[in-house]
Formats: structure tokens, sequence, C-alpha cells
């Protein structure tokens, strides 16, 4: 089940930047403002935020932890960072661990919870008989351009907004890894296919590697908004 609870808090919307965001391994912060392009204003990532927080929808407990404002380079909340995050230890009740944990910004935390209940789990049972038990994170928060890339945009991990997933350990001890099994077994390949479009309705950017060299080994999901009116999706 979701995490449930009442969460008082009292925020100002912020400005942030960041469009489509890809990813690699690596979650350490930029060392500087000249790193990113220069951000322009979206008022609905404090907005998004801030209704999340008020809804009760995630709560501190045991699996999750709030943490203090992220903030980055040059004072750093209009470039980096989330007002409220949360480092989550794991998901579904406590079922699924995350290793290591993700900082995740309030917004993400239920939508994974989802995924995993609506897709990776169904999945898993049906195609590989055991469930899920952990999922192994290649990154989450990094404040940083996408793909580390010099005067690049900044990525929506630098948001706390996205999360990556390199495996999947089952109960019974396998480890479906996303390097070897996109092209794997008959089974991996079905519960990974799975996985990925099961994500696509959760998330507004799902990337795979099907989608380009940066994730032959991962899967990318956050909750950008694209377009003009922020309803389209970017799943590849």
């Amino acid at each position: 089940m979701l995490f449930r609870s009442r969460v008082i808090a009292v925020l100002s919307c912020v400005a942030a930047a960041a469009l489509v965001s890809s990813c690699s391994s690596g979650v350490s912060p930029s060392r500087g403002s000249k790193n990113f392009a220069k951000p322009k204003p979206e008022h609905w990532r404090g907005e998004t935020e801030r209704a999340c927080l008020v809804s009760g929808y995630v709560r501190p407990n045991r699996f999750i932890q709030a943490r203090s404002a992220l903030g980055g380079p040059g004072g750093g909340i209009a470039s980096c960072g989330a007002f409220k995050p949360f480092v989550v230890h794991a998901i579904d009740n406590g079922r699924v661990r995350l290793r290591p944990a993700a900082t995740l910004r309030c917004p993400m935390v239920p939508a994974v919870d989802r995924w995993m209940q609506r897709a990776v789990a169904p999945a898993a049972a049906r195609y590989l008989g055991s469930p899920v038990v952990k999922m192994r994170v290649a990154a989450s928060y990094g404040c940083r351009p996408i793909n580390h890339r010099r005067g690049g945009k900044l990525s929506e991990h630098g948001r706390a907004n996205a999360l990556d997933i390199s495996a999947f350990e089952l109960a019974d001890g396998r480890v479906v890894n996303l390097k070897r099994g996109w092209r794997g077994t008959r089974a991996e390949r079905r519960f990974l296919r799975a996985v990925h479009r099961g994500a696509c309705r959760e998330f507004t950017t799902v990337l795979g590697p099907n989608a380009d060299r940066f994730h032959h080994d991962h899967f990318h999901f956050d909750l950008a908004r694209h377009g003009r009116t922020g309803t389209y999706r970017v799943c590849r």
C-alpha cells in the first residue's frame, strides 16, 4: 500500500530548471554553476512538491526519512534541489528495498510505489515466479547536467525528480540485470519489457536500453513536464 499520513508543510513556490533528463550512474554534485545552462522558471515544480507534501501521501517512517532542503551551486534551489526531499530505503510498505537508498522529491515516492505494485510485482509473478525484494539504484539525486555534459541542461536528477534502476533481485536469490537481461532469457526479456511498459503509465519520462547508449544498462524514470501543456510523455 502507498505511504499515507498527514504531513504539514508551509512552502513557497519555486522556479526551477530542467527538461527531459538523461542520466548515467554517477551522482556526485557538480563543482560550479558554469556546468549548467541557464535555467528557466518552471513553477509547476514547487506547486507539485507542495501539493504532495500537504496531501499526506508520503510520511516519514522506518523505511523513509525526511531530510533538509537540497541546494546546488550558487545558493542553489533555483539550480538544484528540493524543498523537503525524502531518503527512501524501501517501497511497497517495506517489502522492496532500494540499495543504495534513493533521495527523491515527494511526488516521485508514490509514483515509484505505484509502479512496483502495478507493474513490477505482477510481472515478476507472471514471468519469473518469484517476488522482487530489492532494486539496485544506479542514481537518484545528483546536482549535475544531463549526461554530465558541461554547459548542458540541468538533469532531473538535479531536482531529485528522477530514479535510475539497474537490477532487480528476487526472493529466490536470482538477479535480473538490465545490461544482460534485456537480451537475456525469454523470461528476463518479457519481465523487463513489462516493467518498462508499466513505467510509462506512471512516469512522464522512461528511458531504457533501446533509448540511447547512455541507458544501455539501466532504466531512467522521472516526472518532468514536456511540451506546452505538460501532458506529453517520453517512453523509449
